[in-house]
Protein backbone atom coordinates (compact mmCIF):
# COMPACT_ATOMS: atom_id res chain seq x y z
CA UNK A 1 0.00 0.00 0.00
CA UNK A 2 1.09 4.21 -0.44
CA UNK A 3 1.23 4.93 2.75
CA UNK A 4 1.52 8.78 1.83
CA UNK A 5 -1.71 10.75 1.25
CA UNK A 6 -1.24 12.66 -1.86
CA UNK A 7 -2.46 16.19 0.08
CA UNK A 8 -4.38 17.18 3.42
CA UNK A 9 -6.83 18.60 2.25
CA UNK A 10 -9.26 15.20 3.37
CA UNK A 11 -6.94 12.71 4.82
CA UNK A 12 -9.66 10.34 5.52
CA UNK A 13 -10.89 10.13 3.03
CA UNK A 14 -7.40 9.25 1.38
CA UNK A 15 -6.73 6.47 3.71
CA UNK A 16 -9.77 5.30 2.62
CA UNK A 17 -9.24 5.08 -1.03
CA UNK A 18 -5.87 3.71 -0.39
CA UNK A 19 -6.96 0.90 1.25
CA UNK A 20 -9.95 0.65 -1.11
CA UNK A 21 -7.45 0.21 -3.97
CA UNK A 22 -5.16 -2.05 -2.16
CA UNK A 23 -8.35 -4.03 -1.74
CA UNK A 24 -9.52 -3.74 -5.14
CA UNK A 25 -6.15 -4.86 -6.55
CA UNK A 26 -5.66 -7.73 -4.42
CA UNK A 27 -3.06 -6.61 -1.92
CA UNK A 28 -5.59 -7.42 0.81
CA UNK A 29 -7.57 -10.37 0.20
CA UNK A 30 -10.93 -11.06 1.69
CA UNK A 31 -10.74 -11.67 5.31
CA UNK A 32 -7.42 -10.54 5.87
CA UNK A 33 -6.90 -8.63 9.18
CA UNK A 34 -5.78 -4.92 8.38
CA UNK A 35 -3.34 -3.21 10.31
CA UNK A 36 -4.40 -2.06 13.66
CA UNK A 37 -5.55 1.53 13.97
CA UNK A 38 -2.15 2.40 15.87
CA UNK A 39 -0.16 0.80 13.11
CA UNK A 40 -1.99 2.70 10.21
CA UNK A 41 -1.55 5.83 12.00
CA UNK A 42 2.32 5.40 11.76
CA UNK A 43 1.99 4.12 8.43
CA UNK A 44 0.07 7.73 7.26
CA UNK A 45 1.41 9.81 9.89
CA UNK A 46 -1.99 11.07 10.77
CA UNK A 47 -3.96 10.72 13.91
CA UNK A 48 -5.68 7.52 14.97
CA UNK A 49 -8.81 9.68 14.87
CA UNK A 50 -8.02 10.06 11.18
CA UNK A 51 -7.76 6.64 10.78
CA UNK A 52 -10.76 5.55 12.54
CA UNK A 53 -12.87 7.97 10.33
CA UNK A 54 -10.94 6.14 7.04
CA UNK A 55 -12.08 3.09 8.52
CA UNK A 56 -15.65 4.25 8.71
CA UNK A 57 -15.77 5.23 5.35
CA UNK A 58 -15.05 1.97 4.02
CA UNK A 59 -16.81 0.05 6.68
CA UNK A 60 -20.34 2.12 5.17
CA UNK A 61 -19.23 0.89 1.83
CA UNK A 62 -19.16 -2.41 3.04
CA UNK A 63 -15.36 -3.36 1.55
CA UNK A 64 -14.42 -3.59 5.72
CA UNK A 65 -15.80 -5.34 8.88
CA UNK A 66 -14.73 -5.09 12.30
CA UNK A 67 -14.04 -7.70 15.46
CA UNK A 68 -14.03 -6.28 18.77
CA UNK A 69 -12.24 -9.00 21.29
CA UNK A 70 -8.75 -10.15 21.69
CA UNK A 71 -9.07 -11.32 18.29
CA UNK A 72 -10.62 -8.25 16.44
CA UNK A 73 -9.71 -5.65 14.25
CA UNK A 74 -10.65 -4.83 11.06
CA UNK A 75 -10.77 -7.60 8.14
CA UNK A 76 -11.61 -6.75 4.35
CA UNK A 77 -15.08 -7.73 4.01
CA UNK A 78 -16.83 -10.66 1.47
CA UNK A 79 -18.77 -8.71 -0.01
CA UNK A 80 -21.78 -9.83 -2.12
CA UNK A 81 -23.74 -8.57 -4.91
CA UNK A 82 -26.97 -8.73 -2.78
CA UNK A 83 -24.66 -6.70 -0.11
CA UNK A 84 -23.30 -4.17 -2.73
CA UNK A 85 -27.12 -3.54 -4.04
CA UNK A 86 -27.60 -0.54 -1.23
CA UNK A 87 -25.50 1.60 -2.27
CA UNK A 88 -26.03 1.17 -5.53
CA UNK A 89 -29.07 2.31 -5.32
CA UNK A 90 -27.95 5.33 -3.06
CA UNK A 91 -25.77 6.15 -6.09
CA UNK A 92 -27.68 6.36 -8.63
CA UNK A 93 -30.35 7.97 -7.12
CA UNK A 94 -28.03 10.59 -5.86
CA UNK A 95 -26.87 11.03 -9.70
CA UNK A 96 -30.59 10.89 -10.98
CA UNK A 97 -31.09 13.74 -8.56
CA UNK A 98 -27.85 15.94 -8.47
CA UNK A 99 -27.03 15.71 -12.15
CA UNK A 100 -29.03 16.90 -15.77
CA UNK A 101 -31.11 13.96 -16.76
CA UNK A 102 -34.56 14.48 -18.21
CA UNK A 103 -36.71 12.19 -17.56
CA UNK A 104 -37.34 10.71 -21.46
CA UNK A 105 -33.81 9.60 -20.94
CA UNK A 106 -33.84 8.24 -17.37
CA UNK A 107 -37.38 6.17 -18.57
CA UNK A 108 -35.41 5.02 -21.62
CA UNK A 109 -32.96 4.00 -19.60
CA UNK A 110 -34.74 2.12 -17.49
CA UNK A 111 -36.92 0.33 -19.52
CA UNK A 112 -33.81 -0.70 -21.82
CA UNK A 113 -32.12 -2.26 -19.16
CA UNK A 114 -35.43 -4.23 -17.64
CA UNK A 115 -36.07 -5.30 -21.16
CA UNK A 116 -32.90 -7.07 -21.36
CA UNK A 117 -33.53 -8.88 -18.59
CA UNK A 118 -36.92 -10.51 -20.34
CA UNK A 119 -35.69 -13.67 -22.23
CA UNK A 120 -33.72 -14.95 -18.62
CA UNK A 121 -36.18 -13.62 -16.22
CA UNK A 122 -38.97 -15.74 -18.47
CA UNK A 123 -36.85 -18.38 -19.29
CA UNK A 124 -35.82 -18.97 -15.76
CA UNK A 125 -38.56 -17.68 -13.66
CA UNK A 126 -38.99 -19.57 -10.40
CA UNK A 127 -42.85 -19.89 -8.55
CA UNK A 128 -41.65 -17.64 -6.02
CA UNK A 129 -40.81 -15.04 -8.66
CA UNK A 130 -44.54 -15.47 -9.81
CA UNK A 131 -46.02 -14.98 -6.52
CA UNK A 132 -43.86 -11.76 -5.82
CA UNK A 133 -45.40 -10.32 -8.71
CA UNK A 134 -49.03 -11.35 -7.87
CA UNK A 135 -48.54 -10.00 -4.36
CA UNK A 136 -47.83 -6.70 -5.76
CA UNK A 137 -50.40 -6.92 -7.98
CA UNK A 138 -53.09 -7.48 -5.33
CA UNK A 139 -51.45 -5.27 -3.09
CA UNK A 140 -51.54 -2.45 -5.95
CA UNK A 141 -55.37 -3.21 -6.31
CA UNK A 142 -56.57 -2.56 -2.81
CA UNK A 143 -58.50 0.16 -3.20
CA UNK A 144 -57.78 2.29 0.09
CA UNK A 145 -54.07 2.09 -1.03
CA UNK A 146 -51.66 4.97 -0.28
CA UNK A 147 -49.99 6.55 -3.33
CA UNK A 148 -46.64 5.62 -1.22
CA UNK A 149 -47.77 1.91 -0.88
CA UNK A 150 -48.94 1.85 -4.67
CA UNK A 151 -44.98 2.94 -5.63
CA UNK A 152 -43.91 0.75 -2.98
CA UNK A 153 -45.98 -2.29 -4.70
CA UNK A 154 -44.78 -0.76 -8.37
CA UNK A 155 -41.31 -1.61 -7.20
CA UNK A 156 -41.37 -5.01 -6.00
CA UNK A 157 -43.25 -5.82 -9.09
CA UNK A 158 -40.24 -4.76 -11.24
CA UNK A 159 -37.77 -6.35 -8.74
CA UNK A 160 -39.20 -9.52 -8.99
CA UNK A 161 -39.22 -9.29 -12.73
CA UNK A 162 -35.26 -8.34 -12.81
CA UNK A 163 -34.72 -11.22 -9.97
CA UNK A 164 -36.87 -13.74 -12.23
CA UNK A 165 -32.96 -13.69 -14.59
CA UNK A 166 -31.50 -15.39 -11.93
CA UNK A 167 -27.97 -13.29 -12.36
CA UNK A 168 -26.85 -12.03 -9.51
CA UNK A 169 -25.17 -9.21 -11.61
CA UNK A 170 -28.00 -8.29 -13.85
CA UNK A 171 -30.21 -7.82 -10.07
CA UNK A 172 -27.16 -6.09 -8.88
CA UNK A 173 -27.01 -3.33 -12.05
CA UNK A 174 -30.48 -3.12 -12.43
CA UNK A 175 -30.89 -2.18 -8.64
CA UNK A 176 -30.41 1.27 -9.65
CA UNK A 177 -33.32 0.78 -12.55
CA UNK A 178 -35.83 -0.23 -10.53
CA UNK A 179 -35.07 1.14 -7.27
CA UNK A 180 -33.85 4.73 -7.96
CA UNK A 181 -35.55 5.19 -11.26
CA UNK A 182 -38.79 4.27 -11.12
CA UNK A 183 -39.48 5.68 -7.72
CA UNK A 184 -38.06 9.30 -8.95
CA UNK A 185 -40.17 8.67 -12.21
CA UNK A 186 -43.56 7.97 -9.86
CA UNK A 187 -43.04 11.23 -7.97
CA UNK A 188 -43.70 13.02 -11.29
CA UNK A 189 -46.35 11.09 -12.77
CA UNK A 190 -48.13 9.59 -10.02
CA UNK A 191 -50.83 12.62 -10.38
CA UNK A 192 -51.36 11.49 -13.82
CA UNK A 193 -51.65 8.20 -13.81
CA UNK A 194 -54.88 5.77 -13.81
CA UNK A 195 -53.98 2.54 -10.69
CA UNK A 196 -56.64 0.83 -13.35
CA UNK A 197 -54.70 1.34 -16.34
CA UNK A 198 -51.05 0.24 -14.91
CA UNK A 199 -52.59 -2.69 -13.04
CA UNK A 200 -53.53 -3.77 -16.09
CA UNK A 201 -50.69 -3.80 -18.18
CA UNK A 202 -48.75 -5.63 -14.95
CA UNK A 203 -51.40 -8.48 -15.22
CA UNK A 204 -50.52 -8.79 -18.95
CA UNK A 205 -46.43 -8.87 -18.02
CA UNK A 206 -47.47 -11.47 -15.07
CA UNK A 207 -48.95 -13.70 -17.20
CA UNK A 208 -46.16 -13.58 -20.15
CA UNK A 209 -43.92 -14.59 -17.21
CA UNK A 210 -46.20 -17.52 -16.16
CA UNK A 211 -46.32 -18.76 -19.74
CA UNK A 212 -42.68 -17.94 -20.39
CA UNK A 213 -43.19 -15.80 -22.91
CA UNK A 214 -39.95 -13.73 -23.28
CA UNK A 215 -41.29 -11.48 -25.94
CA UNK A 216 -44.76 -10.60 -24.34
CA UNK A 217 -42.75 -9.62 -21.65
CA UNK A 218 -40.77 -7.29 -23.56
CA UNK A 219 -43.60 -6.11 -25.38
CA UNK A 220 -45.48 -5.28 -22.02
CA UNK A 221 -42.76 -3.16 -20.84
CA UNK A 222 -42.45 -1.30 -24.07
CA UNK A 223 -46.18 -0.54 -23.96
CA UNK A 224 -45.56 0.08 -19.83
CA UNK A 225 -42.55 2.92 -21.16
CA UNK A 226 -44.51 4.55 -23.75
CA UNK A 227 -47.35 5.14 -21.48
CA UNK A 228 -45.25 6.53 -18.55
CA UNK A 229 -43.52 8.65 -20.96
CA UNK A 230 -47.37 9.73 -22.03
CA UNK A 231 -48.07 10.96 -18.12
CA UNK A 232 -44.93 12.66 -18.17
CA UNK A 233 -45.63 14.77 -20.65
CA UNK A 234 -49.26 15.41 -19.73
CA UNK A 235 -47.40 16.98 -15.79
CA UNK A 236 -44.74 18.60 -17.49
CA UNK A 237 -47.24 20.14 -19.71
CA UNK A 238 -49.82 20.99 -16.96
CA UNK A 239 -46.64 22.47 -15.22
CA UNK A 240 -46.52 24.92 -17.91
CA UNK A 241 -49.59 26.37 -17.41
CA UNK A 242 -48.67 26.82 -13.78
CA UNK A 243 -45.85 29.33 -13.47
CA UNK A 244 -46.09 29.38 -9.64
CA UNK A 245 -46.16 25.79 -9.29
CA UNK A 246 -43.22 23.59 -7.54
CA UNK A 247 -40.50 22.30 -9.62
Amino acid sequence: MNTTPQTASDLSSQIAANIRDAIIKGVLIVDERLPSEAELSAQFNVSRATVREALKRLAAQSLIRTQRGATGGAFVNRISFEAAQAQQITTSTLLLSMNDVSFETACEARFALERACAPLSAARRQDSHLKAMQDALDTQSAPALSDAGFCAADVAFHRALVDAAGNPVLSYQLAGAVEAMQPLMNMITFTAWSRDAIVARHREIATAMTTRNAAAVAAGLTLLEQETQTLARTVFARRTKQPNAAP
